[in-house]
């Protein structure tokens, strides 16, 4: 089965603009996700996804430079851009990852990709944010191609298109689901950069545990956050702008 990991990303954020793009530790945030999606031993294929609009021109251009697989499509159409993507890459499964999440864990998707073979009777759908066990910011989303190409032709409301999933984990008659779960609670963290206070944090936690030679997890951020309990305040206030079920 071809896996391949489509991260989305555009340079337009009403709360923060530019941020798929801002420097941590001298590297553009979606460098630091591609790279860590490469650590991923049961990825296939990494590719971006981008739009079509004159302002992401940048993105199709660190992709060239960094020898980075790019598909542009509709900026407010996502479902097309990545069934247009999926098709490109001829993907079997899809593994869904955003590209304001730097801290994303590769061992965790590791994990839900074994998981996601696992499945008996198999899954159309698993992710780890059907009931938000892990901290918000490590979101992994894993479909099969044939799913992705029936949302893309059933679905008909903006939000399903521009959110790429609500119509399969919405229509639980039409696709077997799954949930990926941590066995404590940590949905309190929120580790996604959307805000200003988002990347006060993240870059705090660069600062302190990145290398260059050996990628750092969630476990490593959680050990940091319990010596310094200060920096879980940095972004507490923020609210999620809620899209998920």
């Amino acid at each position: 089965m071809n896996r391949v990991a489509i991260v989305q990303a555009r340079m337009g954020s009403t709360r923060l603009p530019g941020k798929v793009l801002k420097k941590l530790c001298g590297r553009p945030v979606l460098l630091h996700v591609v790279e860590r999606l490469r650590a991923c031993r049961r990825l296939d294929g990494i590719v971006v996804a981008t739009t079509d609009q004159p302002a992401d021109n940048i993105i199709v251009d660190l992709c060239r430079q960094e020898g980075i697989a790019c598909c542009r499509g509709s900026e407010t159409d996502v479902l097309d851009r990545y069934r247009q993507a999926a098709r490109e890459q001829g993907a079997e499964i899809v593994v869904r990852i955003t590209a304001d999440c730097p801290l994303l864990d590769p061992g965790l998707v590791d994990r839900m990709l074994a998981a996601f073979a696992a499945q008996a009777p198999p899954a159309a759908y698993l992710s780890n944010t059907l009931r938000r066990t892990f901290p918000r910011g490590l979101d992994v989303e894993i479909f099969t191609a044939a799913a992705l190409a029936r949302a893309w032709r059933e679905a008909r409301s903006p939000a399903e298109r521009e959110h790429v999933t609500p119509y399969i984990y919405r229509h639980p008659e039409l696709f077997r689901l799954a949930n990926y779960e941590h066995e404590v609670d940590l949905a309190a963290h929120r580790w996604t950069l959307d805000t200003p206070a988002d990347w006060e944090l993240i870059a705090a936690v660069y600062r302190q545990l990145y290398r260059p030679d050996k990628l750092f997890g969630m476990t490593e951020v959680l050990a940091l956050l319990e010596r310094q309990p200060q920096l879980a305040g940095l972004n507490r206030q923020v609210r999620q702008k809620e899209t998920g079920p």
